[in-house]
């Protein structure tokens, strides 16, 4: 495997975990992803990843009132550990090294984040998953991807999601909505495109890290980005 980059981060959205199931876990497509995730790894890169939590909560849009922002975003940051310790476990059972980090303490589910220690794991060859988004409410976990990249140095982060790319509207709606190959992040922040919160965006384009946005429904696009195939859409 040719791969492009030395570290990733890789953010990979509940729902996509859910598969047609559209909560929970479909089991047998993590599986996938983590064994498309591990041979990445056995490569030498080396993987961060940020999961969602959109598969049990979605923050505010789930607790819109009806639960206050701050606990709605706090629930969501306890769906992402959730997610952090299946997916770590389902790496074991495939002979991966996984270590979970959180941004808030949560005694016995995993070690505090520490980026020296993060990347430490890394440069150890271990697959680092970071729960619980920043630690703090109002920040989505697209924000927290971004955080986690910039202070682990990582060459790209790669937003795994449940459409291929990049386009000039919702293509769901708009059957004449166009794909971008690659795009700026001024044009992403200007034209409000779906790719990241503007927040995430804005973080990204700050520390000049490219975001490229491609679908997870076919866990090898993993190992495809990141031996630098043209697939789904670059930000820079």
């Amino acid at each position: 495997m040719g791969a492009i980059y030395k570290r990733v981060l890789i953010k990979i959205s509940g729902e996509a975990l859910a598969g047609e199931k559209h909560s929970g876990f479909d089991f047998d497509f993590v599986s996938s992803v983590c064994e498309s995730v591990k041979a990445v790894a056995a490569s030498g890169v080396q993987i961060g990843i940020v999961i969602g939590g959109g598969n049990f909560w979605r923050g505010v849009k789930d607790g819109a009132g009806k639960v206050e922002r701050v606990s709605a975003d706090r629930m969501g940051m306890l769906a992402t550990a959730m997610n952090c310790l299946a997916v770590g476990d389902v790496f074991k059972q495939h002979g991966a090294d996984a270590r979970v980090m959180t941004a808030v303490d949560i005694q016995g589910v995993g070690e505090r984040y520490d980026t020296r220690r993060a990347i430490e794991y890394l440069e150890q060859g271990k697959i680092v998953l970071f729960a619980c988004g920043t630690g703090s409410p109002f920040f989505s976990t697209d924000t927290a991807a971004t955080l986690r990249a910039a202070e682990i140095h990582a060459d790209a982060i790669l937003l795994a999601k449940n459409i291929d790319g990049v386009y000039s509207d919702d293509p769901r709606r708009n059957p004449e909505a166009v794909k971008f190959d690659e795009i700026s992040y001024d044009e992403v922040l200007a034209r409000r495109l779906a790719v990241m919160d503007s927040t995430a965006t804005s973080m990204a384009m700050d520390n000049n890290i490219p975001v490229i946005v491609f679908a997870l429904a076919d866990p090898d696009n993993i190992c495809r980005v990141v031996c630098g195939e043209k697939i789904g859409t670059t930000v820079k």
